[in-house]
C-alpha cells in the first residue's frame, strides 16, 4: 500500500515497536525480580557513650532476638513467634511481675530480620506495654 495518495486511508498498524518495548521491559523485570526477594532491611542497633545501665531487670521484660529469629522473652526461648504467642508471654510477664507499666528492652542482633523486631512491638503494644526502648551497644570511644 503506497502511502502518498489523498484520501488513501491508513489500515496497517506496525506493531514492532510496541513489541519492542514489551521485551524491554521483560528483560527488566526478569533481570529485577530475584533482588527484591532478597532485599533485608539490616537492623543496627545505635551506639551511645553515656547511658545508664539497666540494673532493674527484675522489674522489666526483656527481650533477646537472634539472627536466626528466636526469640526469647525473659531467657525463655518461644516456639510461636508469631505476634499473638509473644503478645501471650508478654501478658504473662507482666501478670508474674504485678507491674501495670512495665518497661519492655528489646536486645536485637545486628543480624536480625526487621520483621522480627516488628512482630515483637506489635505484641507489646496489643499487650498494653507503653515503654519500649531497643538496647543500644556501649561504647567507650569517644
Amino acid at each position: 500500500m503506497a502511502m502518498g495518495g489523498a484520501g488513501e486511508v491508513f489500515t496497517d498498524i506496525n506493531i514492532t515497536p510496541l513489541t519492542d518495548v514489551f521485551l524491554v521491559l521483560l528483560v527488566i523485570m526478569i533481570l529485577i525480580a530475584p533482588l527484591i526477594d532478597k532485599s533485608e532491611l539490616k537492623i543496627k542497633p545505635p551506639e551511645t557513650f553515656h547511658a545508664k545501665k539497666e540494673n532493674s531487670r527484675s522489674k522489666s521484660i526483656m527481650i533477646d532476638v537472634s539472627k536466626e529469629g528466636q526469640i526469647a522473652v525473659n531467657g525463655v526461648t518461644l516456639k510461636d513467634t508469631t505476634p499473638a504467642g509473644i503478645q501471650a508471654k508478654i501478658t504473662e510477664c507482666i501478670t508474674k511481675l504485678g507491674i501495670k507499666d512495665v518497661p519492655v528492652t528489646v536486645n536485637a542482633d545486628g543480624d536480625c530480620k526487621q520483621k522480627d523486631v516488628v512482630n515483637i512491638m506489635t505484641a507489646a503494644s496489643a499487650a498494653g506495654i507503653s515503654k519500649m526502648r531497643v538496647a543500644t551497644i556501649q561504647t567507650t570511644n569517644y
